[in-house]
């Protein structure tokens, strides 16, 4: 595999963060940081991930998720949202008996066929239409029976934020409260409002 000029400098980076000593250091985001990185947050259902190399020779795992409710950008109810991250789900053996071993670097999310998820989306690189998560793991949450988490158990999610008074309903400081996995219908309308009310533009959020 041949990797054009712009992507050899990039590529040390991405081995750095693929280091596990990298990504201990993954800083959590708090949910004021998620939404301000993000171009798109939505719900939905994983329907497939398959990897691959590009036509520039960049490996990236193809995630394609059907859209159930969308917080931020315009995706209708049940269309397809489709993006490529960096790197392959897995090593790949190739035509010559050697191992590419271009995998998605420690702290890029993982992704899997059928699950359930919420995520906020980064806009992707100009150069390569290559896109992850806002805050990479910190950024995609898993939902499972009614409760949503992402990687690192929702640690740090709403730490450091302030809500105007009486903004919440009763559930929705209940669970600012919540320590680990939380609803996901009150994580979802409290996303949604914050977007579409402008919370963190006009000091509602802050």
């Amino acid at each position: 595999m041949k990797f054009k000029p712009y992507l050899l400098a990039l590529l040390p980076a991405l081995v750095l963060l693929g280091s596990p000593a990298q990504a201990a250091k993954l800083k959590p985001q708090n949910l004021k940081q998620l939404i301000s990185e993000s171009e798109s947050i939505l719900s939905g259902q994983v329907q497939s991930v398959t990897d691959g190399i590009s036509n520039q020779g960049v490996p990236y795992t193809e995630v394609t998720i059907k859209v159930n409710n969308a917080a931020k950008g315009q995706h209708e109810k049940n269309s397809i949202y489709t993006f490529r991250q960096f790197g392959l789900t897995k090593p790949r053996a190739n035509a010559n008996g050697t191992k590419l071993l271009a995998v998605s670097p420690e702290g890029f999310p993982r992704w899997n066929a059928n699950e359930t998820v919420i995520v906020f989306m980064h806009k992707a690189a100009k150069l390569t239409g290559l896109r992850t998560t806002a805050g990479m793991a910190n950024g995609k949450f898993v939902v499972q029976g009614g409760k949503v988490s992402n990687e690192f158990n929702n640690f740090g999610v709403f730490n450091d934020i302030e809500f105007a008074q009486g903004l919440l309903s009763e559930s929705e400081n209940t669970m600012l409260k919540t320590t680990g996995a939380f609803s996901a219908t009150d994580f979802m309308s409290l996303v949604g409002k914050a977007v579409s009310e402008q919370w963190i533009s006009n000091g509602k959020m802050k």
